[in-house]
């Protein structure tokens, strides 16, 4: 086998694992609450912990590539996330669970922080966005794969086993990745930036955590701004920080280039407002109005990552070969139109009812992804593609973790706190003794605040359209 494709499936293997057991966890939870005896709030962060940790450490590990080789720590990476995916699953309680879904998420920052560098290093220019295409199509393939298999694991190996498959794939890839991937990247010996990173890990972990104590009523409405304060306060300093030290860890300069910086927003706005989807539609469909089992929720996801699976190389083959600069601004409008559909869900939908908008924010999003991530790779210094890739991967991280604390605020001040923590576990019963309880009125703030999260999600998809557009300085399309 050529190297180059035995580098795009090992890579894609990698981040599919690492993308899978973001979401696998979803269809779980309810089995895992009941089984741990987890309350609401540990259960939401047992999902936003993977998350927060990969945002958090991304940048650091990318340049860590650029000085010690990607593939090294690839390799790293793919042997730490098998071992967290075991520990996972012999967690007793909740908070062990978050503690080795921590040891799991660094193991996929190194996945994905090395895998997109590995793959532009590896492949020819005019190949490359076909390839990270390939290779990023697997992120929300593994995502909604997740819903789909997790829903059968748990259903007839329990909640554990979830994490078992991730054993022997993962032995398999780690020893395949070692004897085979070779080091092509431009190696560069600088010091860690440490202060960097912890000031931007404080500031990230500040506002997630005061945005999810605000949702929870945890603490008082004044005290909620304290956490939050404090989190912009050190990022702030962590910029002032990376402007002083000699070789740190974000590095500014890259955002001079205005192809990189524009797609680097796009990225961003795209990731906030699509990061909570998958989760939101699959609350709805195991909720009180549609009652669907966690394998037919999953099911019913298919068609977006079909969808995605289908255009995101299209894409990719497209703008390497015509360099079709208007693709990314077309997908965030087909997938911004699939949201507002979305916003007229009504108490039960067929499956074929909601093929259409799903397909379209499936679609979207693969149009969208390929040339963008193409445009944010080539943009760079071959020297600097490992920090590139953290950082590019780090802005969806943050968007997804903010996107999916921004959703249970929404929701939480539409329906009571009391009643979404029933309708996440699947405890909630209507009083309705109709099948369907459409005169239900909890049902019908249940689908009002999923009615206004997938609008919040159309405007913000929207607004990712002007940094796409403007990045290309006047250039025609």
């Amino acid at each position: 086998m050529n190297y180059k494709w035995i580098t795009l499936t090992n890579t894609t293997i990698g981040t599919l694992m690492a993308s899978l057991d973001r979401n696998i966890v979803l269809i779980a939870l309810p089995t895992i609450a009941l089984d741990l005896h987890a309350s609401f709030f540990t259960l939401v962060w047992i999902v936003l912990v993977y998350w927060l940790v990969t945002a958090s450490v991304l940048l650091n590990f990318g340049r860590l590539s650029d000085m010690f080789g990607r593939v090294k720590l690839y390799n790293m990476g793919f042997a730490l996330f098998t071992l967290g995916s075991g520990l996972c699953s012999i967690s007793q309680t909740g908070e062990q669970l978050i503690l080795f879904r921590i040891i799991q998420a660094l193991g996929a920052a190194f996945l994905f922080s090395n895998s997109a560098a590995i793959i532009t290093d590896t492949f020819a220019e005019n190949e490359r966005a076909k390839a990270l295409g390939l290779n990023q199509t697997s992120i929300v393939v593994g995502s909604v794969i997740g819903l789909v298999f997790g829903g059968f694991l748990t259903s007839y190996l329990g909640w554990r086993s979830i994490f078992w498959v991730n054993l022997p794939i993962g032995i398999f890839a780690t020893i395949w990745s070692y004897a085979k991937l070779r080091e092509l990247g431009v190696i560069r010996k600088e010091k860690i930036d440490w202060l960097g990173n912890t000031t931007f890990a404080g500031g990230l972990s500040m506002i997630l955590l005061g945005v999810t104590l605000a949702t929870f009523k945890i603490i008082n409405p004044y005290e909620i701004f304290l956490p939050i304060i404090g989190g912009f306060s050190l990022l702030v300093l962590f910029i002032i920080t990376e402007k002083k030290v000699s070789r740190p860890m974000f590095d500014l300069s890259l955002f001079k280039i205005r192809l990189f910086t524009g797609g680097i927003i796009a990225i961003f706005l795209n990731a906030l407002a699509r990061g909570s989807f998958t989760l939101i539609m699959s609350f709805y469909l195991q909720g009180p109005s549609m009652k669907l089992s966690s394998l037919d929720a999953g099911i019913y996801l298919i068609p977006v990552s079909i969808a995605l699976a289908v255009f995101a190389p299209v894409s990719g083959w497209l703008y390497d070969k015509y360099k079709l600069r208007f693709f990314t601004s077309a997908g965030l409008l087909v997938s911004a139109l699939g949201f507002f559909i979305l916003t007229g869900i009504g108490v039960t939908m067929s499956f074929y009812e909601v093929v259409m908008p799903l397909v379209m924010i499936g679609a979207g999003m693969g149009i969208f992804a390929s040339p963008n991530r193409a445009s944010i790779m080539t943009s760079v210094p071959s020297s600097r593609r490992g920090v590139s890739a953290g950082i590019s991967t780090t802005f969806v991280m943050i968007g997804n973790s903010f996107s999916i604390g921004l959703v249970f605020l929404i929701m939480t001040n539409i329906i009571s706190l009391h009643t979404a923590e029933q309708l996440f576990s699947g405890s909630f019963q209507p009083t309705s003794s109709s099948s369907v309880a459409i005169s239900n009125p909890i049902v019908d703030k249940f689908l009002s605040s999923i009615h206004l999260v997938f609008f919040v999600s159309a405007i913000m998809m929207l607004a990712s359209i002007i940094p796409s557009v403007i990045r290309w300085n006047g250039t025609a399309y």
